[in-house]
């Protein structure tokens, strides 16, 4: 059963999710939050996979909360998902850097709310992959480069070409048709770049990628 917090200061908006999520068979609401503060509180004393975390909230933002509920120790398997609108909010690239995991558009269409829940909570690709890779390009262009490009050094030359990969926004099995690969071997080798270098997921991959200078914004695998 994965377990999903919302936080989000619009009550019409937590129902809305509320009701997609409840309809779910794998699936339960464990918490709702209207503040930063309140989101923080419940992940953890509810502990959730998934926490669709709005932007812009009262008494602590999502970055605020992002970087709070990232750094809480026992909760390394929660995985925070930023909810913003199309027009890319000024926090997102900062919320990827404190730690989330990925996006959702607040126009996202009901079907891919709950994939993206279900991806989140696997930790093993991009969300919703149209928007996200647009998302993904701009917020690359905010990022600063601060991770030094030696950082990489610890891995194999075929781990850099599949990061390269995961940073275009390739899935597993993209990835192993590009390389002539099986996609477990593919998988292997994003486990073992993620495990190397500390990342908790895909997208924490891709800020790495980004921010150590493998790729740059406008790219294209």
């Amino acid at each position: 059963m994965i377990r999903v917090l919302l936080a989000d200061d619009q009550a019409l908006i937590r129902a809305g999710f509320a009701a997609l999520v409840a309809a779910e068979a794998d699936m339960t609401v464990v918490g709702e939050a209207a503040t930063g503060k309140d989101a923080v509180e419940l992940a953890v004393r509810t502990r959730p996979d998934v926490v669709l975390m709005d932007v812009r909230m009262p008494e602590g933002d999502g970055l605020w909360a992002t970087r709070r509920i990232v750094g809480t120790a026992g909760l390394e398997h929660c995985h925070v998902v930023v909810v913003t609108t199309f027009e890319l909010d000024e926090y997102v690239a900062e919320a990827v850097r404190a730690g989330a995991s990925g996006f959702l558009v607040k126009d996202t269409e009901p079907r891919e709310l709950l994939r993206a829940i279900r991806v989140a909570a696997a930790g093993d690709a991009l969300l919703s992959p149209g928007p996200t890779r647009r998302l993904l390009e701009r917020v690359a262009a905010g990022l600063r480069r601060t991770e030094a490009p030696e950082r990489l050094s610890v891995l194999t030359d075929r781990e850099r070409e599949v990061l390269t990969l995961v940073a275009g926004g390739l899935t597993n099995e993209e990835i192993a048709e590009r390389l002539f690969l099986s996609p477990l071997t593919a998988k292997t080798h994003v486990s073992r770049a993620m495990g190397k270098l500390g990342a908790r997921d895909r997208v924490q991959l891709v800020v790495l990628a980004y921010e150590t200078g493998l790729v740059a914004p406008g790219w294209q695998p």
